[in-house]
């Protein structure tokens, strides 16, 4: 017999630690080469670990919330031993007292009936060894099984989750009860402050409990708040030159490219161009220094399907023609969709630009995404009736119009500096090239 040391692999060059979110496995599972043991975080981005040998989980390291360094062993894994030999390694060598969870897999193992008829995991659902263990024990269906909520990737299963559902079966709703905000993980520090006045639900009302991402967000949406001068500026640009090049490019572009033209990497270089005229604008503050960054990094804020935010980042974005702008607004927004953003794709940023014209939304106030000390809000296109002045007079007639929202942190740049910045994006917006080829 042999033991492997798991340990936590090097996720990007930026990133040193990980938070552990949830164990996919249990001491005593049976672990096969390349299926994932565990669920990581890291900011923002959620990943797994899979096992790099065949055989079985005899020790666990570490706790899910505890904050792991790059090359940590977070597991130790047995080769060439069946699962109740695992389990005696666990119970002698361990040196974490986790003898409740192996004796619970053991009892589970010992009098495992077949009660119902064998569980089986499917294409859109993965079930560990143990799970399936508690199922039979407890003479759960495959279709009661399929009907639980998981909170593991994708809809797992996890152990926690059907000891939930098992001990709530039967159990009536009370008509009221007290919501209490969820524990913060070990790796966000939540200042002190006065304890929230209870919330009460009636019996008609849903208690949903965050996310650990909502909670990492409203932590540093709060953090961003106390922690910057926030103020605004607003200017309307008129967008309609781009709007008619892009409508005669779009096409051609898709057909040579592979990709979408989108009016999103316009703006961006835009922004970038801004950016190098005011390098001011491109600056984080530590402690009563200010860091002018030498790259333009641009951070993108992209939706994902279950509602939340993310930033990934284009990293030297001023040196990017409109061609490597729009693969890389495309590859980052369909690899944010999927789930498929590595670490160093939000490292880095040193200003955001978040598009709430997407939603509607003529403009916004957003948020600074720290240590970062600006942010432009993108407003929706609209058809707007407009003054224009020509040699011959003015006249009224049709335009495309856009709204900027720029917020930046006023401990670092004046208003007029603020002010100066997004005026130049509107201008480079407004003096785009109508023959432009690309």
């Amino acid at each position: 017999m042999a033991k492997f040391e798991l340990k936590l692999p090097k996720m990007g060059e930026s990133v040193a630690e990980a938070t552990i979110t949830a164990w996919l496995k249990e001491v005593g599972d049976t672990i096969e080469l390349d299926e994932a043991v565990l669920e990581i975080a890291t900011d923002k981005v959620d990943s797994e670990v899979p096992s790099e040998v065949d055989g079985v989980l005899v020790e666990k390291r570490f706790n899910v919330d505890d904050v792991v360094q790059v090359g940590d062993v977070i597991a130790v894994i047995e080769t060439e031993a069946d699962n109740n030999a695992a389990i005696e390694t666990a119970i002698d060598k361990s040196e974490k007292p986790v003898s409740n969870e192996v004796n619970q897999i053991t009892e589970t193992i010992a009098v495992a009936k077949e009660t119902v008829a064998p569980i089986s995991s499917n294409k859109d659902r993965f079930y560990s060894p143990l799970v399936k263990n508690i199922a039979k024990q407890e003479g759960i269906s495959q279709n009661e099984l399929d009907a639980i909520q998981g909170s593991g990737k994708d809809g797992r299963v996890t152990k926690s989750d059907i000891l939930e559902y098992i001990e709530n079966r039967g159990t009536p709703k009370t008509e009221a009860q007290e919501v209490v905000a969820p524990k913060p993980s070990a790796k966000v520090e939540v200042p002190a402050k006065p304890s929230p006045t209870p919330v009460i639900a009636s019996g008609e009302d849903e208690i949903i409990e965050m996310t650990r991402m909502g909670k990492l967000i409203a932590h540093h949406m709060v953090e961003s708040v106390q922690t910057s001068a926030h103020v605004q500026s607003f200017i309307e640009a008129d967008v309609t030159k781009i709007w008619n090049w892009r409508k005669k490019a779009k096409d051609g572009f898709m057909k040579r490219e592979g990709v979408n033209l989108t009016f999103t990497p316009i703006f961006m270089e835009a922004i970038a161009k801004a950016l190098r005229d005011f390098p001011m604008m491109n600056i984080s503050v530590q402690g009563n220094s200010i860091i002018k960054k030498k790259n333009i990094n641009l951070g993108m804020a992209a939706a994902l399907p279950d509602g939340n935010l993310i930033v990934p980042v284009i990293k030297n974005a001023d040196q990017l023609n409109l061609v490597g702008m729009a693969k890389q607004v495309n590859d980052l927004a369909n690899r944010a969709r999927l789930n498929q953003l590595k670490p160093d794709d939000i490292q880095g940023g040193t200003y955001t630009v978040t598009n709430v014209g997407t939603f509607g939304s003529i403009m916004g106030t957003p948020i600074i995404n720290q240590p970062q000390v600006g942010i432009l809000a993108l407003g929706a296109i609209r058809k707007v009736p407009a003054v224009i002045e020509t040699p011959e007079g003015d006249f009224i007639g049709i335009r495309y119009k856009m709204f900027l929202s720029h917020s930046y942190d006023h401990r670092v740049v004046n208003g007029a500096l603020g002010g100066q910045f997004v005026k130049a994006v509107k201008d480079y917006l407004e003096a785009w090239d109508s023959n432009r080829e690309i």
